[in-house]
């Protein structure tokens, strides 16, 4: 699926809220590992679906969470959701 994922469940509060990994991130990691890479556990792939913009894990309260929502909003192809 080439729709980012907004993450709307984290409020900022605490950090250990914030995920670290999904899904994504983990079939991502294992497919790597399997065509040789090293050092790409699901930890690391998520950080670079974060880096990418495939996930938005800004907290809900926040300017860049807000700024976010409106960019996805005027994307052709959408966007995920998820709590």
């Amino acid at each position: 699926d080439d729709k980012p994922i907004l993450n709307s469940a984290w409020d900022g509060r605490n950090l250990s809220d914030c995920p670290s990994t999904s899904p994504e991130s983990n079939a991502m990691s294992k497919a790597l590992k399997a065509k040789g890479f090293k050092f790409v556990g699901p930890t690391t792939c998520y950080s670079m679906m974060q880096a990418f913009g495939m996930v938005i894990d800004h907290p809900v309260d926040s300017p860049e969470y807000k700024a976010a929502v409106g960019r996805l909003r005027k994307r052709p192809g959408g966007y995920q959701t998820r709590d």
